[in-house]
């Protein structure tokens, strides 16, 4: 059988389609695709020879994407025309409905630059990052224009009139105006503006989740965007070279099966924006959901035939346990993808058995900054090793550095991982200082802690912050809690640290339970004793009776357990083996 490495090298000798130049940009040097799209405008207007294929499904709606396409470039022309241009910041406040695609792709065909607002913001957020992206254009959901309409002093930063509301179920606010309004103002003989795009020019500004701090914008360019693009489409190739399938340099989309996918993940994060814009230009038909629903999202896989779904792990997790329990095989699925947390390696021997190696399992691991996955596991090599992020994309540079002398670490050591090429954004949005902290030279520092093996194979072993230093030795929590996952009781767990008087910190797990199981601290704490060494088992165990405070994009809230559980009564220590 053809290895990865092998099938890549192979597909990257013999398809020009993936041939990469050097050149140098803001002066660093960088492995670019020669024949990317020009922008992602083009990728647009390819999507003329889909036609009337389906595209978007949302509940009882349907769009082509003929249908998709004249709406688009209607409200181009209309927006172009009231004046915003290229540069200009539209940004976009709602779930992940059609027309989040449709504001998207008629900013992007006029050279704004999007900026995604986090749907699950409170007002105090929505109007933080209004007033640091100031753009020219909001297009909400009913729920959030009329939040952002009632935020007092934000008249200078959205011109009035300029806030459209999506699918508003009161009154529109007097600032806003309906999308229905927008659309039956648009010109039926309209056409996209004339507007020069150039690969560097900025495409998004993405902000980050704001855990630690302020959310910052990542500011992504058009080559930004396109490289993700086309990583997509050469593991797609690299794919089929395994399978001992060589696809021709001049294969079109159109040309191929239609492929149909399961949007999860929300639109605001870089793993949903990749989504959308990936499956809009590969021809894909793209189910939507108001919000994740276990048993209708199974309902939507066998309905809508899908072939690919990505989603968070905990949501993964929920799916394949409803598939064990109702003996689902959901058999036109071929792909499932994870991301947006660490991906416990039991969720891809769970998959790998379930579906007897049918379905191919993904994982991209990437960040906002990187422009989504910079590393990349999938099908067979994600099976034999499923603790792997995978192997870094060809245009991609990675450095392990050691945090406390910021020289490159050797191999198989720990440190953190530094990433330099054309996914990496060029900066934060109005952010010097945070840029200067965040990016040397190009290369962008991730905060993650990991190491490169002699096959080449990435591995993540915790953030740089999320590291739990117990009496000098050092506990990655991401290590401990893959260990407690794979205890039958579990259902989601999350390891932090806690304050001890002569420890400095003890290893601490909240552990959510699955419905109607019993287990003990004592159950929990043994099991990970046999898998670890001593020093890395909780000394404290809390069972949480309500499911683990996360991110919208699946990421456990961890400074609220500490600040919810460091007041909490000491628990004895319960010895464990090698415990110092």
């Amino acid at each position: 059988m053809t290895t990865r490495v092998e099938a890549l090298q192979h597909v990257l000798a013999t398809n020009p389609a993936f041939a990469l130049d050097h050149v140098e940009v803001r002066g660093v040097p960088w492995r670019v695709y020669r024949n990317a799209p020009a922008s992602m405008r083009a990728v647009l207007e390819s999507t003329a020879e889909f036609g009337d294929r389906p595209f978007l499904v949302y509940e009882g709606e349907r769009w082509s994407f003929a249908e998709h396409l004249r709406t688009v470039t209607g409200l181009a022309a209309r927006w172009h025309g009231l004046g915003v241009g290229k540069g200009d910041r539209v940004a976009i406040a709602m779930r992940n409905y059609p027309e989040w695609v449709m504001a998207f792709w008629a900013a992007q065909a006029i050279g704004a630059v999007v900026v995604p607002l986090n749907a699950w913001w409170t007002a105090d957020e929505l109007a933080y990052g209004i007033r640091d992206a100031t753009p020219s254009l909001v297009v909400a959901d009913g729920e959030r224009a009329e939040v952002i309409a009632g935020l007092d002093g934000l008249g200078a930063d959205v011109p009035a009139g300029r806030i459209v509301a999506v699918r508003a179920r009161r009154a529109l606010p007097a600032d806003a105006v309906a999308w229905a309004d927008e659309l039956a103002a648009i010109e039926p003989d309209a056409a996209l503006p004339d507007v020069d795009i150039a690969p560097d020019d900025d495409c998004t500004i993405m902000y980050t989740s704001g855990t630690t701090g302020a959310p910052k914008g990542a500011v992504a360019s058009q080559r930004n965007h396109l490289t993700n693009l086309c990583n997509t489409e050469l593991n797609g190739a690299v794919g089929a070279a395994m399978a001992g399938v060589d696809l021709p340099p001049d294969l079109k989309p159109a040309d191929l099966p239609q492929t149909s996918m399961l949007q999860t993940f929300p639109f605001f994060h870089i793993g949903g924006l990749s989504g959308l814009y990936v499956g809009t230009a590969f021809g894909a038909k793209v189910s939507l959901m108001y919000k994740w629903d276990t048993a209708e999202a199974a309902d939507i896989i066998q309905r809508e035939q899908v072939t690919a779904a990505s989603m968070v792990p905990t949501l993964l997790r929920k799916l394949l346990d409803h598939a064990e329990a109702h003996d689902l095989q959901f058999e036109t699925l071929s792909g499932m993808g994870s991301g947006g947390a660490p991906v416990p390696a039991d969720l891809i021997r769970t998959i790998e058995h379930h579906f007897d190696r049918r379905v191919s399992p993904g994982n991209g691991y990437g960040l906002t900054e990187t422009t989504s996955a910079i590393v990349v596991n999938s099908g067979t090599e994600y099976f034999e090793h499923p603790d792997s992020v995978g192997r870094c994309v060809p245009g991609a540079d990675l450095r392990i550095v050691a945090p406390e002398t910021g020289t490159d670490a050797g191999p198989g050591v720990v440190g953190e991982l530094w990433f330099r090429g054309p996914n990496v954004v060029r900066g934060y949005w109005c952010k010097p200082d945070a840029t200067a902290a965040a990016f040397t030279d190009g290369w962008f520092h991730t905060g993650d802690l990991g190491y490169v093996d002699e096959d080449g194979l990435v591995y993540v072993v915790d953030r740089l912050k999320d590291v739990i230093i117990r009496g000098g030795e050092n506990v990655y929590c991401a290590e401990v809690e893959t260990v407690l996952f794979e205890h039958a009781a579990v259902a989601d767990v999350a390891v932090i640290g806690l304050p001890h008087r002569s420890l400095g910190e003890e290893v601490t797990a909240v552990v959510e339970r699955h419905a109607g199981v019993t287990v003990s601290a004592a159950d929990l704490q043994s099991h990970v004793a046999g898998r670890l060494a001593g020093f890395k088992v909780p000394s404290r165990v809390f069972f949480a009776d309500e499911p683990l405070p996360r991110t919208a994009t699946g990421k456990v809230l961890k400074r609220d357990l500490r600040d919810r559980y460091s007041a909490a009564p000491t628990a004895p220590t319960v010895p464990t083996r090698g415990t110092t």
